[in-house]
């Protein structure tokens, strides 16, 4: 995993639930761009073609606020064009139509995120792996210790895949990664990846 761009197309309604979606897949060496984060005004939305032509993949949110703006379908018709592979992400009673038509969606629950950030993390995994969805790819977060005077980096491997990880979730039990300098070590939750506790 070494510098792949997401995009992710959304209605400006769906700004706050994207960020919530997104906000583990931005801690990984993977750029991730949010419409609507890099927007100073609407007018600005034509510049973010560059970001969606330079994407490995682009995520688009379909749920009912969709039906306010022509740029997700655009964003999306955008990207088939120039062969980059769109990631339907659908809210249940929402079509996916057009060129999603017939590519299969990540469904949106918005009563069960983990579940949400889960499937999102492994179709991510499948999409970016570069010899198909049966290779992993090296994932991993690396962050500084945030114990006073250390600051050393810490790495998070994720080498397991996602079926491992979910039984993981499932039966309680953490993923760790501990700081080589003050032996501090991190918990993770396996399913979203979020950060849990640090154990002393």
């Amino acid at each position: 995993m070494t510098g792949e761009q997401v995009y992710v197309s959304h209605a400006p309604g769906d700004l706050s639930l994207v960020q919530d979606l997104f906000s583990t897949v931005k801690n990984f060496p993977i750029g991730v761009h949010i419409a609507l984060e890099e927007l100073e005004s609407v007018r600005d939305r034509t510049r973010l073609e560059g970001r969606v032509a330079n994407s490995d993949v682009v995520v688009a949110i379909l749920t009912e606020d969709m039906a306010e703006t022509t740029w997700i379908d655009q964003e999306i018709g955008y990207a088939v064009a120039k062969g980059i592979p769109v990631v339907p992400l659908c809210e249940e009673g929402v079509s996916h139509r057009g060129y999603v038509s017939d590519v299969e969606s990540v469904t949106l629950d918005r009563s069960n995120l983990t579940v949400t950030i889960f499937t999102l993390l492994s179709r991510l995994r499948s999409e970016l792996a570069p010899l198909g969805a049966l290779s992993v790819p090296n994932w991993y977060i690396r962050f500084p210790c945030p114990v006073p005077d250390c600051g050393h980096p810490v790495t998070l491997e994720l080498e397991a895949g996602q079926a491992k990880l979910w039984k993981r979730y499932t039966h309680g039990k953490h993923l760790t990664a501990s700081c080589e300098a003050c032996d501090s070590t991190y918990c993770f939750d396996p399913a979203t990846i979020g950060f849990r506790g640090r154990k002393e």
